[in-house]
């Protein structure tokens, strides 16, 4: 009988769930929606009803297909979003998205007892801010001491999708280290912070390493989506480090690039000892192995701004044509900091900016410096990972930005590092899989897999890192000359 393997990406805008054999191939995939509730900074979901869409998904995967098979579920996904978990074991109230910003005012009262030195030391994060579970604890205990004082559990939306799944309560380190209660180089949780936020490990998941295998399927759970009894369910990782599985960037070196609604880099540290200090460190998918990550939340958001403000009328295709024909935009720059900036520079009051615009210049030009300001983001974040001791030698690309040979080839050319573009862009959940499989031993390691699963469609070299150079200076001084307005 052949194997079968699920990934799963618990994703914020859809549920991605795909099924491979043990060839890997893709027998079927679907997507479904998350719906949330928006009211000012308050963004929310329905944690039960995200577990019953996923189970309803896993069912439509099995249809006609023998669930004895089937080997291993895995997940992968997002990770700060918060759900209470009451004594019955369902949710107390929705979840809290980590989009959400209703804790603001209790960053400000954990930075008064943290600073950001003690922050970076213990959980590898950069400062203090809303999108962290610990802050949204102390919001609960303030404003619904109902919901806090019932939650039994505390728990990472992916750790209660594999309680739901598995009747047990774990939490996987590469999760744990978004919620600034996880000391990362411990590997326990920070009794400090959990003392300033009210509540004690009881009432947390039990620490686990990352794609550990949780246990089999609850019977019922089973019964329902079509899988065996002894079909096993993993708790995986988060989506990126995921998608370095899924690129076979399992080594350091190898830089990953999300070109999606945000920009996300993720590359391994060869050790401990050089980390430095001006990158966002997470807990890694392997043990004792640690991942930076940058995260730039005007990346692909820029482009698709200017497009829907600008150009409402032209689709990327034609965009891409167009500037096909045409050598660059001239000295016009573009700061892409539509939400402030993120890594390396973290300025909340950062701004989007165009300079340089001349009458001569039309829109075109103008998407053209939004796409070369992206890349130059990229470029700033790459030489931040340099400078910190961490080998840049190839960038694996995946996302939406990489329909785009243009963009590619200005990735390739203004970073000075080759971009290798993966035939599956979808790997976070192929990651997810090839995860599974590993753990069950259809894989030997991680290595074997990426032989086996991974594949190229194209590589673009850099040909004119020249070209841009002196245009970078400009770009770095631009954001410089606009911090003292």
């Amino acid at each position: 009988m052949e194997k079968m393997f699920i990934g799963v990406d618990l994703g914020s805008t859809n549920i991605k769930t795909a099924l491979y054999n043990e060839k890997f191939d893709m027998l079927s995939s679907l997507s479904h929606p998350v719906e949330y509730e928006r009211e000012g900074g308050v963004v929310e979901f329905d944690a039960w009803d995200y577990c019953e869409n996923l189970s309803r998904m896993l069912s439509q995967l099995m249809q006609g297909r023998s669930g004895a098979a089937l080997q291993e579920i895995s997940f992968t996904g997002q990770a700060e979003s918060l759900v209470c978990v009451g004594v019955d074991g369902k949710p107390m109230m929705n979840a809290i998205s980590w989009m959400d910003e209703r804790s603001v005012r209790e960053c400000e009262e954990l930075s008064e007892i943290f600073d950001d030195e003690t922050v970076r030391k213990t959980t590898g994060q950069m400062t203090i801010c809303p999108t962290w579970p610990a802050t949204k604890i102390l919001w609960l205990k303030k404003n619904r001491p109902d919901v806090y004082e019932g939650t039994v559990t505390f728990m990472h939306l992916k750790d209660y999708v594999v309680f739901y799944l598995t009747g047990k309560k774990l939490a996987d380190m590469s999760i744990a280290t978004f919620s600034l209660y996880f000391n990362i180089y411990r590997k326990c949780y920070w009794q400090e912070m959990l003392t300033a936020i009210g509540i004690d490990e009881s009432r947390l998941p039990t620490l686990v390493e990352p794609c550990s295998q949780a246990g089999t399927l609850l019977p019922e759970v089973a019964e329902r989506i079509g899988a065996g009894s002894q079909t096993v369910v993993n708790v995986g990782t988060l989506d990126h480090f995921a998608a370095m599985v899924g690129t076979g960037n399992i080594a350091p070196g190898g830089i990953n690039l999300s070109m999606g609604t945000v920009m996300v880099l993720a590359t391994m540290a060869p050790n401990r000892d050089k980390l430095g200090d001006t990158v966002a460190v997470h807990y890694g998918f392997q043990p004792d192995t640690y991942v930076l990550l940058p995260v730039a939340a005007s990346g692909g958001v820029s482009l698709e701004w200017f497009r829907r403000t600008c150009m409402p009328q032209v689709d990327y295709g034609e965009l891409n044509r167009v500037l096909a024909q045409r050598d660059g935009c001239g000295k016009l720059l573009f700061l892409p900091y539509l939400v402030g900036a993120n890594a390396p520079d973290f300025d909340s009051d950062a701004t989007g900016v165009f300079w340089g615009l001349r009458q001569s210049h039309d829109s075109f030009d103008m998407a053209r410096a939004v796409m070369e300001g992206v890349a130059f983001l990229i470029r700033k974040n790459s030489q931040s990972l340099k400078d910190s001791n961490i080998p840049c030698e190839s960038i694996v690309a995946v996302g939406g930005g990489t329909k785009s040979a243009i963009w590619c080839q200005m990735w390739a050319d203004i970073t000075g590092i080759p971009v290798r573009i993966p035939t599956e862009q979808e790997a976070a959940c192929l990651g997810a899989a090839m995860i599974g499989a590993v753990a069950c031993g259809h894989f030997s390691d991680y290595a074997a897999a990426v032989a086996c699963c991974v594949s190229f469609k194209s590589v673009y070299m850099p040909e004119n890192s020249t070209k841009y150079e002196e245009k970078f200076q400009r770009f770095c001084a631009l954001y410089k000359a606009t911090v003292g307005l």
